[in-house]
């Protein structure tokens, strides 16, 4: 038989080792799943669920090929409609940018600032 003691250290026990895998699973679920979120997000689709996000070089995908249109529209893109945010596309936006006195977002960077004046001077794909 178990004295007082002991028996409760014996009813703590199973409770702090179930606690114990959720407790350690807890933290990580939710920092997984940020850290995964956000890492593929501007190449996949350059959207965070629902609202836009920042396209630099090395992104891929429809909405840099919308935002090449765009350049090309006013004049500060000459490339290939590929997808493919490179140094062509990174310096029209730059230009774009200067033009406009845009501030706000990183130079090169299709930010939030850069893409509301773009998308107002512009028409889509």
């Amino acid at each position: 038989m178990l004295s007082g003691a002991d028996a409760a250290a014996a009813r703590a026990s199973p409770s702090a080792s179930s606690a114990s895998p959720s407790a350690s699973g807890s933290p990580s679920g939710p920092a997984s799943p940020t850290a995964t979120a956000t890492a593929p997000t501007p190449s996949a689709s350059g959207q965070d669920n629902g609202r836009a996000t920042a396209l630099r070089r090395g992104d891929k995908g429809p909405e840099v090929a919308e935002l090449q249109t765009r350049l090309r529209q006013v004049g500060l893109y000459g490339g290939d409609i590929n997808g493919s945010y490179d140094e062509q596309v990174e310096n029209g936006v730059r230009t774009f940018q200067w033009w406009r006195g845009i501030q706000q977002d990183e130079p090169g960077v299709y930010g939030a600032a850069t893409r509301a004046r773009l998308e107002a001077e512009t028409q889509a794909g």
